[in-house]
């Protein structure tokens, strides 16, 4: 009952973040929301990993978490790039 919960609660808060996604005013925002739904789809791995008794779900989380900072690292190098004009 409690995986489902928290399930549902991630979910939700995957929805909050893409509308903050697509009406983001700036950048900014639109990187921050990127970050923050990669974060939860790391954490809902890891939930539905645990709720199915698979536990290597957590290395697919762990993969995901990498590659999500690496690519928040990557677009933040492209908008600094891009704002001083190189």
């Amino acid at each position: 009952m409690i995986f489902a919960l928290a399930t549902f609660g991630i979910l939700l808060a995957m929805i909050l973040v893409l509308i903050r996604l697509i009406k983001g005013p700036t950048l900014y925002d639109r990187v921050l929301a990127v970050n923050s739904f990669g974060t939860h789809t790391v954490l809902l791995i890891g939930v539905v990993g645990f709720w199915t008794g698979r536990p290597d779900f957590l290395d697919i989380a762990l993969l995901y978490a990498l590659i999500n900072f690496v690519g928040t690292i990557a677009i933040s190098n492209f908008s600094a790039i891009a704002r001083l004009g190189m």
